[in-house]
């Protein structure tokens, strides 16, 4: 960061007691973050203020720490979260080189990205709504000749990916609509609503995409897709109603579940 005569450089304690009085957890951690991508004092400042007005630390920076990996993330896109590398890691033991993967709502494309980067050569697809997500996966997933989509799930996949896809991500939104005011004020007031609200139980769109599922997935296909741990019993039984043969993987330590459904 180059000095200004002008705009004096705020020292890192301070900026770390500022972070730190805004609610921050990791002050540090995101002091020394923000001041690695500060470019002039005066950026750093206005940086710092867009922390401490609550925006996400990710899109202030513009990425975002997934599975080892520096993904892309833009502001008003999705963060990837931590406890979504469970989904990563089982879907990369189901991939192996030359599978057909699809990231469906795959927002930034953090979990196509990681799993691609896992296994190694995929033919790697992936699909979101949001005009921001999809121009923002396509960044991301270029590294990997990766195709990126706009539309609504499997609506804008090519028809010769049918009875083709090997492993199918679907890192859907499920956060009962009754619950979504609830959600800390980084998620519901910067994130799109649609990446979040998953509807009366927060299970309707895992309820779409398993009912497309036999459509698009090989045989031996697998379906992978985050639930919260009381959704379980509902999402096995919604992967049972598609024809799916379903499966559950958690991780303690990640606060994760999954549900696995295979053609």
């Amino acid at each position: 960061m180059s000095t200004s005569r002008s705009t004096p450089a705020p020292s890192p304690a301070a900026i770390v007691d500022r972070l730190r009085a805004a609610g921050c957890v990791f002050a540090e951690d995101e002091a020394q973050l923000l001041i690695d991508a500060a470019t002039t004092p005066a950026t750093l400042l206005s940086l710092v203020e867009q922390r401490v007005a609550g925006l996400p630390l990710e899109h202030i920076v513009g990425w975002a720490g997934f599975c080892g990996l520096r993904i892309a993330v833009d502001p008003g896109v999705f963060v990837p979260r931590q406890r979504t590398e469970l989904l990563v890691r089982r879907a990369a033991a189901l991939a192996g080189p030359g599978s057909v993967v699809v990231d469906l709502a795959c927002g930034s494309g953090a979990v196509g990205v990681a799993v691609a980067t896992l296994v190694g050569d995929v033919d790697l697809y992936a699909v979101d709504i949001e005009p921001a997500a999809v121009a923002c996966a396509r960044r991301n997933l270029a590294a990997f000749d990766g195709h990126v989509y706009a539309g609504d799930l499997y609506a804008p996949l090519p028809a010769r990916l049918r009875g083709r896809v090997d492993v199918l991500v679907a890192n859907v939104p499920y956060v009962p609509t009754g619950a979504v005011a609830l959600l800390p004020p980084e998620a519901r007031l910067h994130e799109p609503l649609v990446a979040l609200d998953g509807g009366g139980d927060g299970l309707d769109v895992l309820r779409r995409v398993a009912a497309g599922a036999r459509d698009w997935l090989a045989t031996g296909g697998h379906l992978l897709s985050e639930v919260g741990a009381d959704q379980v019993d509902a999402a096995v039984d919604t992967l049972s109603a598609a024809g799916l043969t379903p499966s559950v993987a958690s991780d303690d330590e990640l606060a994760a579940t999954v549900v696995i459904g295979r053609r």
